[in-house]
């Protein structure tokens, strides 16, 4: 089974200097753990709940802040065609569970654990 059968397409999208709070807001509308950050067409970074809890634990003042400074910079990726095994074990390699999905150099949808799981 390829990523491109269990990614979702309908992605979430703010620029770096969008705010925590404006990022977590849109999560929270959209029932989704991450959102992509980009400049253009081009991914610069993922924000993720994981990055929320510690943004909020450190600085009284992170909804306020800019995304870019709690953002996990150029994230990991996957293709379409790769093995959703293989990126399945990408993810648990580096212990994180959302993957951006990009086709030459542009993002094309978003793999989570919870797409993978009980599919494989």
């Amino acid at each position: 089974m390829k990523v491109r059968e269990l990614m979702t397409s309908n992605l979430c999208t703010c620029d770096p200097e969008s705010t925590v709070g404006e990022a977590a807001t849109l999560m929270g509308e959209h029932a989704i753990g991450s959102v992509l950050i980009c400049e253009g067409d081009r991914l610069s970074g993922i924000l993720t709940e994981r990055d929320i809890v510690r943004a909020l634990s450190t600085t009284h003042d992170a909804p306020q802040r800019p995304v870019i400074e709690w953002m996990t910079k150029d994230p990991s990726t996957t293709t379409p065609e790769t093995d959703a095994r293989d990126a399945l074990a990408m993810m648990l390699d580096g212990g994180f569970r959302h993957l951006p999905v990009t086709d030459g150099g542009k993002v094309v949808g978003m793999l989570s654990i919870r797409d993978v799981a009980g599919k494989l």
